[in-house]
């Protein structure tokens, strides 16, 4: 039982597990554009999400919550390593055009590490609001424009909504992890859940979760597609829902990071039964 932990933390601290979320999610655009599976840009995305979250987390500027990350940190490292070179394999693979697309994305990633505020001792996630803004504009771009783009398609009215529905799913899917984190964050570090209170945050979640749904209804061209939205849609809601200030290791880390695998799950039973 304790190699099990052993090993779920270490998929957990190692990004592999909210790479495997940002891997879904471009999976999912792909079901809703008749996209092929594109191996060689998915697994970019997959590789390069593990290497981007882990230099946010492990590059000395991040604050690490758990004291215990620090002992398997040398082969975390290691690991981060390796998926860098797996990162630019796929990247040289991946169209030129599609890697100039990536850049504004790759370069707010940069920033939310690198302080570069107030005499460079602040980065972009010591900036009140702007974390949860910059995270989910970096996913909804890298997992919904980046696909489209390098599959060569014009920008429509239903990307465009697309786009706009994954970046509030994706401030949805944050806002337990920001609950969890106010008895962690600075003071100075003001999130949604230490400005407005949690319940607040809950309505607030809420809200954008109803928006989403209904640019789904408008987007999306099938009947099981749209059953499958509604199952992550209540799951979600049910999350946010129950997140609190002392909740448990795994309940956002794990559960609330899985939601965007089932949802692809789904859509993957449905379009191949």
């Amino acid at each position: 039982m304790r190699f099990l932990k052993l090993i779920l933390d270490f998929y957990l601290n190692s990004s592999m597990h909210v790479a495997l979320s940002a891997f879904a999610f471009v999976r999912i655009t792909e079901f809703y554009f008749g996209l092929p599976f594109n191996q060689n840009l998915d697994y970019f995305v997959f590789f390069s999400t593990i290497t981007g979250y882990n230099f946010v987390k492990y590059a000395g500027v991040a604050k690490l919550h758990h004291r215990s990350l620090t002992k398997s940190l040398k082969i975390i490292q290691i690991f981060s390593f390796i998926c860098f070179f797996a990162m630019c394999f796929f990247a040289y693979k991946v169209s030129l055009k599609t890697l100039m697309f990536c850049i504004p994305f790759e370069f707010l990633t940069f920033l939310y590490a690198i302080p570069f505020f107030s005499g460079f001792h602040r980065n972009l996630r010591d900036v009140s609001y702007l974390k949860i803004i910059v995270v989910a504009l970096v996913w909804a771009g890298i997992t919904v424009l980046v696909p489209v783009v390098d599959a060569g398609l014009g920008l429509s009215l239903n990307i465009g909504l697309l786009f706009l529905q994954r970046f509030l799913i994706v401030i949805v899917l944050i806002l337990p992890f920001d609950i969890r984190d106010v008895k962690y964050d600075a003071i100075s570090l003001q999130t949604i859940p230490k400005k407005i209170g949690v319940q607040h945050t809950k309505r607030l979640g809420l809200s954008l979760l109803v928006f989403s749904m209904l640019i789904e209804f408008m987007i999306t061209p099938t009947v099981q597609t749209k059953n499958s939205f509604m199952l992550f849609f209540f799951l979600i809601l049910i999350f946010l829902m129950r997140s609190k200030i002392n909740q448990s290791k795994y309940y956002s880390s794990f559960f609330v990071e899985a939601l965007p695998i089932f949802w692809w799950l789904l859509l993957l039973g449905i379009y191949n039964f």
